[in-house]
């Protein structure tokens, strides 16, 4: 791969994989010139994660890249969604973006859902994180010096009571077995407050833990 003629914008989940994505990708020399988020545009907070629009910005800020937004609906249509992306692939295209970078484990039928969607596009996909066994994953994240909050759990899976929880070796111990240790099945979602990628740490504390639309969510408050 020519990284000196890739143009790269990586899929910002505001959370751990998309952060250790970013750090694989930094670590091979391919230079990311820009994030871009899905968000649910009635509440201003990322897609699924729940994070306030305001810790996403100040993430762009703790990298020095700009956060592109793609805004859509909750409950959001899977036309309206693949409509909004295909929006956003164009406006890509206008700015010579080569690549899209994803941080995606191990889940087949999402990244060849990817690859579908950029078939034909003139941008190619990329799995900087995928494939790599998600237990010493999500050790690696932690020992790197990466820091996260989890801000949604999916109490069909996992107690809610690891709402609001550091994502930590404390944290990973007390998972129950059948759960992914990088919660990639959609058991929980994090967000990073803290990383080696950052020009500095961002000031956060949990706030209240609501139950909504079937999921257990921890709010995350600048401090």
């Amino acid at each position: 791969m020519n990284s000196q003629k890739m143009k790269t914008w990586m899929s910002w989940s505001s959370g751990k994989d998309s952060v250790f994505a970013l750090y694989e990708l930094k670590r091979q020399n391919i230079d990311v010139s820009g994030l871009f988020t899905t968000m649910n545009q009635a509440a201003n907070r990322v897609a699924m994660h729940a994070v306030h629009e305001t810790l996403l910005d100040r993430q762009g800020e703790a990298l020095s890249l700009p956060v592109y937004k793609i805004l859509i609906p909750s409950p959001c249509p899977n036309e309206v969604y693949e409509r909004e992306m295909r929006r956003f692939i164009e406006m890509a295209k206008k700015e010579n973006v080569t690549h899209f970078a994803f941080g995606d484990l191990f889940l087949e039928d999402v990244k060849q859902y990817r690859i579908n969607q950029l078939e034909n596009t003139g941008i190619q996909p990329i799995f900087p994180i995928w494939g790599r066994p998600t237990e010493g994953l999500a050790k690696a994240m932690i020992a790197l010096g990466q820091k996260a909050i989890i801000t949604c759990v999916d109490p069909k899976k996992l107690h809610p009571s690891f709402a609001g929880r550091d994502f930590d070796l404390s944290f990973l111990k007390d998972l129950p077995p059948e759960i992914d240790q990088c919660g990639e099945r959609g058991e929980f979602h994090t967000f990073v407050y803290d990383s080696p990628l950052f020009h500095s740490p961002l000031e956060v504390k949990t706030g209240e833990i609501i139950e909504r639309d079937g999921f257990v969510f921890s709010d995350v408050i600048p401090v």
